[in-house]
């Protein structure tokens, strides 16, 4: 599977889990600032739109929303 591909599920999985909680990206700068993690909206919706991010952002990220669980099928 090619970079993108992958990329784009990354991306997808965390819009998803965003969109479950329903929690927005300036919703996600706040709780993100509330674990320490210094953030803007504009950077968050480039990560994703890129679906470009460390591995370490998408476990900041999940962990602020307070997901403990997540699914990854084919």
């Amino acid at each position: 599977m090619p970079s993108t591909d992958w990329e784009a599920r990354a991306s997808n999985l965390l819009k998803a889990e965003l969109k479950r909680r329903g929690v927005t990206y300036g919703q996600l700068v706040e709780k993100l600032a509330a674990i320490g993690v210094d953030e803007k909206e504009a950077n968050i919706k480039n990560k994703l739109s890129r679906g470009k991010f460390s591995a370490v952002f998408m476990l900041q990220a999940l962990s602020a929303i307070g997901c403990s669980t997540i699914v990854i099928s084919e």
